[in-house]
């Protein structure tokens, strides 16, 4: 709800206790319009939450139907080179929103495309580039549920911000995976730039 919509809200439960307080004011015989706002006062005092503009925020998320199009270009263009590859979109949590197998990869280069885009949301920047920063930790990272360093994972930016990322597995080497990644990602570019 927008702030009008709040606004309109609060009018109208605040007419609504107004008329019950005069309800009963009225039955009970005490009919005193001072008394009538002081009750009224105290219950919208009492009872209205004070929103600060930090307790909600808005994030930028990308939608399904360009994160379909964008796992979609990412294995065209690894078929096209002749490899047969799995793409997976994570959101900007690490959660997978598009899971998108070519018809000739296995199986386990879905799990793979999947931990290679979340280390792209754990580190903040492409897997490869994660990888050669942090080679002295690479074999710890490993082992952490739901990661894998290795080359194969992009990012998906909307206006330099982080808002998904896209991780291709089954190529014949990483650096193969992030090249088609990296073309599914800048072919939408476009699209990504908006405010």
């Amino acid at each position: 709800m927008n702030n009008s919509g709040v606004s309109r809200y609060f009018f109208k439960m605040l007419m609504l206790v107004a008329k019950r307080v005069r309800t009963l004011w009225q039955r009970r015989g005490r009919c005193s319009t001072v008394w009538g706002a002081v009750i009224l006062l105290a219950s919208l005092t009492g009872g209205a939450a004070h929103a600060d503009p930090g307790d909600v925020v808005t994030a930028k998320r990308l939608g399904m139907p360009l994160a379909a199009k964008i796992a979609e270009k990412a294995v065209e263009v690894c078929q096209g080179r002749g490899y047969n590859v799995s793409a997976v979109v994570v959101d900007r949590a690490g959660d997978p929103q598009v899971v998108m197998r070519g018809t000739q990869a296995n199986r386990f280069t879905i799990q793979i495309a999947t931990d290679k885009a979340r280390s792209v949301i754990l580190s903040g920047v492409d897997s490869s580039v994660f990888r050669r920063n942090r080679e002295d930790i690479r074999l710890e990272m490993d082992h952490v549920d739901g990661i894998l360093v290795l080359d194969g994972g992009v990012r998906i930016d909307s206006a330099g911000t982080l808002i998904g990322a896209l991780g291709v597995s089954g190529a014949p080497g990483g650096d193969k995976d992030e090249a088609c990644a990296r073309a599914a990602v800048e072919a939408y570019v476009g699209r990504l730039d908006l405010p």
